[in-house]
């Protein structure tokens, strides 16, 4: 690769020719560390048909193995000798360097008025650097004699050279003298990043040329377009909280009713709700003995505020459930409740909207002093046993989780027989459940338990079409708002459970544990594995998981070339394998071509331009 440089005009003093140091290109081409090349060889006869060469040619090394060819004429009427040549030379040039001496108004004039139009007419983006030589004679002098005056009217002031400039749109350098400072770093380091500038242009020009010239050898490889985007699961927001709050609400499944110390009903509820959130209701209810809690203040709140009252002459005595009426439950703390029906919603609500609990006592209870108490009842209620009651400031509870997810949980009671009230037959084997959890989180099991049907009345309750480990993950949901399947399969499962009992948020948390571990196989595991993948999309179908179906669909187009080779795949319907085809990918435009380029590169035995 080569660098040409074209140098116009005469930096030379018109007045002191015999005494001037060498030219301004010599001296650069002879002290620039960048540039290498003996003094013998720097110097070379143009070739030329005349006498007098148009240009004198240097030529040297740049950069190491940057060829650097310049042409230098200082005088117009030799570059006015050869037009043609001149003219190539300069249409040629990848810099063009102007230089005069600010002391010789001439050799300017000479520069503006000839060689400007010249490189005006064949300028093509290419850099220029006008140079102004040599130190003013008389600029300083503040004298005005007449000749003085005559000495700077011989000089080339700045702003004359600067003009210049802005006519080319060139750069502009004054060199005050040619030594090292001024031509090594002033004037090479100008010259120097032009001519970086030219490296980079045509290593960028010779690339594209290659890449032109490769475009049209042969056929070129096909372009493998992405896939198309899957379907977006979108998530059903969680409804726990508000299910469980409606319970005590709905009334359905009471199975203990409070009332005063006048025997006058207060309000009702149920044992596994009050137990998942307290031991004090634990200890009332004889879920756990005074041995288990091993906590005296949770054993004296629990005697301080309540008794059950177990007389079957009982006046205020529900007539609902005659088989097996609720418990009853009297408050002994008057002050307590009168606020019960607030502490109720609050402890169904999840226990940590304290804010709302102060709000609500208030209302009903006018003295300070009374709210607070209050309020130390329920924070003894809440207590945890073994530890210091740490609900303390009641505000700083309020922005957290319901209790559920801190506390003793539902979690407890699953599968368990404490305060169990319907037991299902499953398989040969028995689960123990609770009818209150069921109808709050369930709508078919409340209609179930409360319609005319034989569960309605019956303790002990077949289910059929579901395994034991499928029943217990949806009944793990109901109970604790979350499941996690041992795999697709089991997945698969719980999601025509969920179907069958109608909990859609269940069926769609299990089409996304399909969707996430499908997804995260590579494809050797999806080509070996022994799923079934087009059995699962007619099961998904059957049980009306849209979402899940037209997902899977999609899955099989975009691995059309793992799924099409199982024999499985001979089982989709028309209406799927169009579908299929049509989104296909690879598709089969991309095929063809691919196969015709190896057909191509095979039969031509020239190489791959991708490999």
């Amino acid at each position: 690769m080569s660098i040409h440089i074209v140098a116009l005009g005469n930096e030379g003093d018109a007045f002191h020719q015999d005494s001037r140091p060498s030219g301004l290109i010599r001296t650069y081409l002879g002290r620039s560390p960048l540039v290498s090349g003996d003094e013998s060889s720097l110097l070379l006869s143009a070739t030329s048909t005349v006498a007098r060469p148009v240009f004198t040619e240097y030529q040297a090394s740049a950069f190491g193995n940057v060829k650097l060819v310049v042409h230098d004429c200082p005088v117009w009427d030799i570059f006015d000798s050869d037009w043609y040549t001149s003219r190539n030379l300069i249409g040629s040039a990848d810099i063009i360097v102007i230089k005069y001496n600010v002391n010789d108004k001439f050799s300017f004039h000479e520069v503006k008025d000839n060689y400007i139009p010249v490189i005006k007419r064949a300028l093509n983006s290419v850099p220029v650097i006008i140079a102004a030589v040599g130190t003013r004679q008389n600029e300083e002098l503040p004298c005005t004699c007449p000749l003085c005056t005559s000495d700077r009217g011989s000089c080339v002031s700045t702003s004359e050279g600067i003009q210049l400039a802005k006519e080319l749109g060139a750069t502009y350098l004054e060199l005050h003298s040619l030594d090292d400072f001024y031509i090594g770093k002033y004037f090479g380091g100008v010259l120097e990043y032009f001519m970086i500038q030219a490296l980079n242009q045509k290593t960028s020009e010779k690339m594209k040329k290659r890449k032109m010239s490769n475009s049209f050898h042969g056929i070129r490889p096909p372009q493998l377009e992405q896939p198309e985007k899957m379907p977006v699961l979108k998530a059903e927001a969680s409804h726990y909280n508000s299910d469980l709050n409606n319970l005590l609400f709905c009334c359905q499944c009471v199975d203990v009713v409070f009332y005063n110390s006048d025997l006058k009903e207060v309000a009702e509820a149920h044992k596994i709700v009050l137990c998942a959130v307290s031991h004090v209701f634990m200890l009332l209810f004889n879920v756990k003995s005074p041995a288990d809690i091993q906590d005296s203040s949770i054993i004296r709140t629990t005697q301080d505020l309540f008794s059950i009252n177990r007389d079957t002459a009982f006046p205020g005595a529900s007539q609902d459930s005659p088989g097996n009426p609720p418990l009853r439950v009297i408050v002994k703390d008057a002050l307590f409740c009168s606020c019960l029906s607030d502490i109720l919603r609050f402890i169904y609500s999840g226990a940590f909207q304290w804010e709302e609990l102060e709000d609500d006592i208030r209302k009903k209870v006018k003295d300070s002093g009374d709210v607070s108490s209050v309020i130390e009842k329920v924070k003894c209620i809440l207590k945890t046993p073994g530890k210091i009651n740490c609900l303390r400031n009641c505000k700083t509870y309020q922005a957290r989780k319901p209790l559920w997810f801190y506390n003793t949980s539902l979690k407890f009671f699953l599968n368990k027989p404490m305060l169990a009230d319907v037991v299902f037959e499953i398989q040969g084997t028995t689960v123990p459940a609770h009818r209150a959890i069921l109808v709050a989180r369930c709508e078919v099991m409340a209609a179930m338990f409360n319609g005319n049907y034989m569960e309605a009345k019956s303790v002990l309750i077949p289910v059929y079409g579901v395994s034991k480990e499928t029943f217990l993950s949806f009944l793990e949901y109901l109970y604790t708002d979350s499941c996690c399947p041992a795999g697709i399969f089991q997945a698969m499962c719980l999601l025509i459970c969920a179907e069958m009992y109608q909990v859609s948020r269940l069926q769609h948390i299990c089409e996304l544990f399909i969707i996430t571990q499908l997804q995260s196989m590579p494809s050797r595991e999806l080509a070996s594995m022994n799923l079934d993948i087009v059995d699962l999309l007619k099961k998904a179908k059957f049980h009306h998981s849209d979402c899940l179906s037209t997902w899977l669909l999609h899955f099989i187009a975009t691995n059309y070339l793992i799924f099409s080779q199982k024999p499985e795949f001979q089982d989709l319907s028309v209406e799927e394998r169009s579908f299929v085809e049509k989104h296909r990918w690879p598709s089969n435009m991309y095929l063809k071509q691919l196969a015709e380029y190896r057909k191509y590169i095979h039969s031509r035995k020239c190489r791959c331009l991708v490999m």
